[in-house]
């Protein structure tokens, strides 16, 4: 099974991270390129800018997100084959910029990943 693990983007990266993505659609807030430390920047995979405003991060809204996120993933199945794909060949880490470790897309593509 593939090893798939979720990070904050403002934590720092380690060997043990494998190949980073982040899922985000904008660019982090105070956080260059190098101190991302990411391999790819997949914002085509990342919540639509309707679906992430509507959702705000509010933990309420937090299974209808979940329901609308997914029903954006399968409109997207070349990406998540491809980070599937990528999951295979090694331990894949899915880099976020979030403050809620427990509500966000990052976790929510985990598991679609990991169906």
């Amino acid at each position: 099974m593939p090893e798939i693990s979720i990070k904050r983007v403002y934590e720092a990266p380690s060997a043990e991270d494998g190949f980073r993505v982040l899922v985000d659609r904008v660019w982090p807030r105070g956080i260059t390129r190098d101190t991302a430390a990411v391999d790819l920047w997949m914002k085509d995979i990342a919540p639509s800018t309707e679906l992430r405003k509507w959702f705000g991060h509010d933990p309420e809204r937090w299974a209808e997100f979940r329901r609308r996120y997914c029903g954006e993933l399968e409109q997207r199945p070349e990406l998540v084959e491809q980070l599937r794909g990528q999951a295979r060949k090694g331990r894949l880490t899915l880099v976020y910029s979030a403050r809620d470790e427990t509500h966000n897309q990052a976790v929510v593509l985990k598991q679609a990943l990991e169906a």
